[in-house]
């Protein structure tokens, strides 16, 4: 437990001044999306409604067999048809026919909170400097039971970028979030871009280490209050195979200390789970006050955690060793993929890797 605080001591949020931001350059929001006809309907609604209106939206269709298109340019969206295929490729070309100064990469299933959640982030961007990449992770909401089922992997993603233990920034960033990305022009094309990283699986890292190779900050915060997102609403096969996706190729770029500290804590819950199923099993009532103590101070450890990357409801977690065990589950099942079939699957692509 107690290396649990020392992993996730803390999820900064971006702070700008009082003072408001001045000045600000034309924006290009560049949405890639393959297949959102129903998930990017919030985001370009939130848009929408931004107190700051000095951008441009393009939605690059990723090969689409929807209507994303058509609900795109409904919402006064400029749609380009990606004549490549991938993410990657839909960035670059989304950023080849952009006219803003600033960059501003997001997922289709995110969207902003509040009407000043996007000046927040570039009055942020502004007041440290307005170089390299500012990159949040989107708060997680969840609507169905099923959905709880991401929480360890929200938790993972977050301490696996080596930023928020206790020691800081002492460890090198394992890269950028991947949903949310602000950069300016120069730097983009500086780093190389998406061009750069293409056929990347985890881009949003692989973007990192690209602006980190240019000597270029990559800062990594924490989205709560800013833009959210809802991950996987189309059912259980969906999250399933977006985590196998990214999850054991993404582990790779995480620092070997913080590894191991994710791992103490992991086996931690179990070990305390174990220890409470034990004294039960042998009628033990020391032993079982002072592991149900353990048990109770684990549920309500992960259950904070949890709140800081989403709005998972806090009952869940009377039975948290079913999403730790999930969650182990889901990575064997990743490794394996990366390691022994060299393949995932993707909206309907298989990914090589």
């Amino acid at each position: 437990m107690i290396v649990g605080f020392l992993v996730f001591w803390s999820l900064p949020v971006p702070l700008a001044s009082s003072r408001g931001a001045t000045n600000l350059p034309f924006l290009s929001i560049i949405i890639p999306a393959r297949n959102e006809e129903s998930r990017i309907v919030p985001l370009l609604r939130s848009l929408q409604e931004q107190r700051f209106t000095s951008f441009e939206i393009l939605v690059v269709d990723d090969d689409s067999s929807d209507k994303t298109a058509a609900v795109a340019e409904s919402f006064g969206a400029k749609v380009l048809q990606n004549e490549g295929a991938g993410k990657s490729s839909a960035c670059w070309y989304g950023t080849e026919q952009a006219k803003g100064s600033w960059l501003l990469f997001l997922d289709a299933d995110t969207k902003f909170e509040s009407p000043e959640g996007l000046n927040k982030l570039l009055q942020f961007y502004q007041e440290k400097g307005a170089r390299g990449i500012t990159a949040l992770q989107p708060f997680h909401t969840v609507e169905r039971l099923y959905e709880h089922l991401s929480v360890i992997f929200n938790i993972i993603v977050v301490t696996g970028m080596n930023l928020f233990t206790i020691w800081g920034s002492r460890f090198k960033t394992a890269g950028s979030f991947g949903p949310c990305i602000l950069c300016n022009r120069d730097d983009y094309f500086l780093s190389g871009g998406h061009k750069k990283i293409e056929g990347a699986i985890m881009d949003d890292l692989a973007l990192g280490e690209a602006f980190l190779e240019q000597n270029l900050p990559v800062r990594c915060l924490g989205g709560k209050g800013i833009i959210s997102l809802r991950m996987y609403p189309e059912g259980i096969g969906s999250l399933i195979e977006g985590w196998c996706k990214s999850f054991a190729v993404g582990s790779k770029s995480t620092h070997p200390v913080v590894m191991f500290m994710v791992i103490l804590w992991i086996s931690g819950s179990f070990i305390a789970a174990s220890a409470l199923v034990s004294s039960l099993i042998g009628w033990n009532p020391a032993a079982i006050l002072l592991s149900g103590i353990l048990y109770v101070l684990y549920a309500i450890q992960t259950g904070w955690f949890a709140g800081r990357v989403g709005d998972f409801k806090k009952a869940i977690f009377i039975v948290y060793p079913i999403w730790f065990a999930f969650f182990i589950g889901i990575y064997l099942y990743s490794f394996i993929r990366v390691n022994v079939f060299r393949s995932v699957s993707w909206k309907g692509r298989k990914i090589k890797v």
